[in-house]
């Protein structure tokens, strides 16, 4: 069976696309941002004609932290309506049975209760610092909800929650807070261990997943008949940023002061999910915070004449 991995080039898609690669059961298709845009109907319908994939998945996103969606909403919504809206349709049309599109957990809304299931969705207002990113994702879910409901096709989505690894995006002008907080503090070590100043007051609480952790929850889904149409995928455990802080600071070595620059915002004060969902089929993450943190920092070591940074327009 031929998989087609949207987005292969980023930090979601290698990770997807290097673990499919290593089952002799599929074949991998990928192609650049060069060789197709994903904004362009024709483009992928033409794609779809030619490449005939029996299975989709979408990790192809305009993705960014906090000032990046502050700073550039019409391009956050735009383009990623565009990307996956071109995906989903094209699938249906060139009637491809299963579609995995993957989002986000920032499609749930602010202050809804602790921890996050799936059936909290639109049941009340969202984030306001990601929400042209968020709406845009809900509409992916419900395409595909609708898609699967009509045409009784396999069009699911998964729902991730906040993701880091290899291949990450560690510029500060973009970055989500675990990247950037990596890069903080390495730069600051280099510079005799300055102070370090940090978005916030700490208090808000997070829920991080290593990437290679959601690449398998994939590869469950693309193996197991799902019954529904949208699942959480996570680690069920969360952290202050304050302690997540303190925790890539040790990883790192910065004996530094760390300031809280409580003038910035802090997000919603509280984001764990409830993977309960997905764990009851019989997936579940198992990178431990703590070695995925050292694993990505000496990833980071590895590649920083490399780096991948995303240039807003």
């Amino acid at each position: 069976m031929k998989i087609f991995v949207a987005g292969h080039n980023g930090m979601v898609g290698r990770a997807v696309s290097n673990k499919i690669d290593q089952s002799d059961k599929y074949q991998l298709i990928t192609c650049s941002r060069s060789e197709l845009d994903l904004s362009n109907q024709s483009d992928v319908m033409d794609f779809y004609h030619d490449k005939k994939p029996d299975i989709v998945i979408d990790a192809a996103a305009k993705v960014g932290g906090i000032l990046a969606n502050n700073s550039f909403p019409y391009e956050f919504i735009m383009e990623n309506l565009k990307i996956q809206n071109n995906l989903i349709d094209g699938a249906l049309k060139s009637d491809i049975d299963q579609f995995i599109f993957l989002g986000s957990s920032c499609i749930y809304p602010k202050f809804a209760a602790q921890p996050l299931k799936e059936e909290y969705l639109l049941t009340n207002s969202l984030e306001p610092t990601n929400e042209w990113y968020a709406i845009a994702k809900i509409a992916g879910v419900k395409a595909c909800e609708a898609a699967s409901k009509q045409y009784n096709k396999n069009y699911l989505s998964l729902m991730p929650t906040n993701l880091y690894g290899e291949n990450d995006n560690f510029d500060l002008n973009s970055s989500h807070v675990l990247p950037a907080m990596i890069r903080k503090f390495h730069e600051a070590k280099l510079n005799n261990h300055a102070e370090v100043e940090l978005w916030g007051d700490g208090s808000p609480f997070r829920e991080f997943m290593h990437v290679n952790d959601l690449a398998e929850a994939v590869f469950f889904a693309i193996q197991n008949n799902l019954s529904d149409t949208l699942y959480n995928v996570g680690t069920g455990t969360d952290i202050s940023i304050k302690n997540l802080a303190l925790l890539i600071q040790k990883t790192i070595g910065h004996t530094g002061k760390i300031k809280w620059n409580d003038q910035m915002p802090n997000g919603t004060p509280k984001k764990l999910m409830d993977v309960s969902k997905l764990n009851e089929k019989g997936w579940k993450a198992h990178i431990k915070l703590e070695d995925g943190i050292r694993s990505t920092y000496d990833w980071f070591l590895s590649n920083q004449e490399s780096l991948r940074k995303v240039i807003m327009k």
